[in-house]
């Protein structure tokens, strides 16, 4: 085989070492072995492991809202050992039991001094929003409403013959609505009172009153604000007709639970199920208080159950996946062995015959076939065909870089010969005393300095500000008279960068054809440059006929025919500016143009401030 016959195709499939692979017979086997049979295990042990887990999760969220649940029943707790502790006062049971004695007023201001004692010990407790003692409406303390009412005002309430009925044990009410004259400027709040029946100690058989101790529901429920289970959970309280007592969204007390909500609450104290949904499956978690018929109840989407799993797993998923890639390792090691082993053969065979008869020995080898080693030797010579081809290449492209140096350099010449002849004629024309013509050939002298810029494609603004002036000098010499020219440059952007002949062509345009085809032929043209943020804008303004709409939008999206009016206003010079600049700076950059007729015209470039 020979290295350097002709027409070898190097675009195999995959290239070469697509082909020097493991064969196919090893390759299925190890598919059918190992990974067919391990992608099994893994699944059934991932799904049965989230399987647990979620069960675990689930379990510890339901012991949290039974915790909580407990922690609320101690504070109910506290409140009826305040009740307990409330009826046992002497003063409460002497004056409940004097009913027929001294109802002078001076008699009753004692007692309600006494009361207010009472009143005010109580309240100092925490978890005590109110307390309130209902008596006969015959006392003259019963009408002071703020903590004593009349016995009559409780009759009508929905749960006051359950009070009745407990005879003297305490009785938890349901949860409503309270407004407290001297709370009058607070919204009513929601309140679910301890409640028991009083009786006369000296006539026992004769109600003496009824003393309710109110607690606020938004108290018991700062144990359900504090309580996340998840982001987008909801831990609310719901009574025993399933009507929502307290919720973080207010719109939702006084609300019923959905029917899947109630039938899960139905159950039993300790309550979790995954309901079905429309949308998707969620988890109710329920645990009683001890006391009220309350019901703490969190409802949690199964996605977040099923996100806080997998949050879990994973790190026994990766440890999984790690031990059966570390066991395809071992099984590609070995199994690369045995390949290398049969290549090693042949390489030290090629290497044998190159040693002794060269690269042209290679063609009295036997031929490796079509299989790992008939490609290798085949891309091999391919390679050194390529390489060949490369080195001819970069040869080339070294004699046209030279070239093009050389070309260069002749290129300096000839600007310097013309600054030269152009200096030249200048000191001609001051010799003889043609001053206007010393003036122009400077003026032009210093255009061409400007514009060729030693073949940069890229100026200062400060030399593309002076080429523009220098420009506009030569037009003043050939219309004197015509034009006022106004250049305002912030400080310090003078030494900012933009691509070459850039505002040429655009004061161009201003002169030709905005000032000189105006009736009057004069005007101004106002030239400025200054840095917004991170951008060099430049603006160059004429007072000229200005244009339309339609031709502005055409000036820039396409290259417009020559006007024919045999003025150097280039036709093209705004559309070509505009891209140069969108492919020195990018398409976020360019240029814009207000124009109105018989206004004037202004044009902005805007570019990419770099110095």
């Amino acid at each position: 085989m020979s290295l350097l016959k002709e027409n070898v195709s190097f675009r195999h499939p995959g290239g070469l070492f697509r082909r020097i692979s493991m064969p196919r017979k090893w390759l299925l086997a190890y598919v059918l072995l190992i990974v067919v049979p391990a992608s099994v295990l893994f699944y059934f042990y991932y799904q049965r492991s989230s399987s647990v887990l979620k069960q675990e999760v689930t379990r510890s969220m339901q012991q949290t809202l039974q915790q909580v649940a407990l922690n609320l029943g101690n504070r109910m707790e506290r409140v009826e050992d305040i009740s307990n502790s409330a009826m046992m006062n002497y003063n409460l049971q002497s004056y409940l039991g004097d009913a027929n004695g001294d109802d002078s007023i001076g008699k009753q201001l004692e007692i309600v001094k006494d009361f207010r004692q009472l009143v005010d010990s109580i309240q100092t407790n925490a978890d005590v929003f109110k307390f309130r003692l209902f008596v006969d409406r015959s006392r003259l303390y019963a009408e002071e409403r703020i903590n004593f009412f009349s016995l009559d005002s409780l009759e009508e309430r929905p749960w006051y013959n359950d009070i009745i009925e407990g005879n003297g044990q305490i009785v938890w009410t349901s949860v409503y609505k309270e407004t407290f004259v001297d709370r009058f400027d607070e919204p009513a709040p929601f309140i679910i009172s301890c409640a028991r029946m009083l009786r006369d100690p000296l006539v026992y058989d004769r109600v003496a009153g009824v003393m309710m101790i109110d607690v606020k529901v938004k108290t018991l429920a700062d144990f359900l604000d504090k309580l996340t289970m998840t982001w987008q959970s909801a831990v609310y309280l719901v009574d025993g007709r399933g009507t929502v007592v307290y919720h973080p969204d207010e719109a939702r007390i006084g609300t019923t639970v959905d029917e899947r909500t109630s039938s899960a609450l139905a159950t039993g104290k300790s309550v979790q199920k995954l309901l079905g949904g429309a949308k998707q499956a969620d988890y109710v978690l329920s645990a009683a208080l001890p006391l009220a018929g309350l019901r703490v109840v969190a409802e949690i989407p199964a996605a977040e159950i099923a996100s806080r799993t997998q949050n879990q797993t994973q790190y026994t998923g990766i440890a999984t996946l790690l031990a059966i890639f570390a066991l395809f390792l071992v099984l590609v090691f070995v199994l690369l062995a045995f390949i290398i082993r049969a290549m090693n053969r042949r390489v030290q065979q090629v290497i044998g015959v190159i040693r002794r008869e060269g690269i042209e020995g290679l063609t009295d080898l036997p031929s490796a076939g079509s299989g790992d080693f008939g490609m290798l030797e085949s891309s091999v010579d391919n390679l050194v065909h390529r390489v060949r081809s490369l080195v001819e290449q970069t040869y080339r492209a070294r004699v046209t870089e030279r070239e093009a140096q050389l070309r260069a350099l002749q290129a300096q010449i000839n600007p310097h010969f013309l600054y030269n002849t152009l200096d030249t004629i200048n000191w001609i024309a001051i010799g003889r005393g043609a001053t206007d013509i010393s003036q122009m050939i400077d003026a032009l002298a210093k255009y061409f300095r400007l514009s060729l810029n030693a073949g940069r494609d890229e100026v200062s603004v400060e030399d593309e500000l002076m080429l523009a002036n220098v420009y506009l000098e030569l037009q003043m010499t050939r219309f004197p008279g015509s034009f006022e020219l106004q250049i305002d440059a912030g400080e310090g952007v003078g030494a900012y960068a933009m691509p070459k002949l850039t505002l040429q062509p655009i004061v161009e345009n201003a002169l030709m054809h905005g000032i000189r085809k105006k009736k009057s032929r004069t005007g101004v043209i106002r030239i400025s440059a200054a840095i917004r943020g991170e951008e060099l804008l430049l603006t160059v303004s004429d007072d000229g006929i200005g244009m339309d709409a339609e031709l502005v939008r055409r000036l820039l999206a396409e290259p417009q025919a020559k006007s024919g009016t045999g003025q150097s206003g280039s036709s093209y010079g705004l559309y070509n500016v505009n891209e140069r600049i969108k492919l020195y700076a990018g398409d976020r950059y360019g240029l814009t143009i207000e124009s109105e007729p018989g206004v004037g015209t202004t044009v902005s470039v805007r570019l990419q401030a770099r110095r």
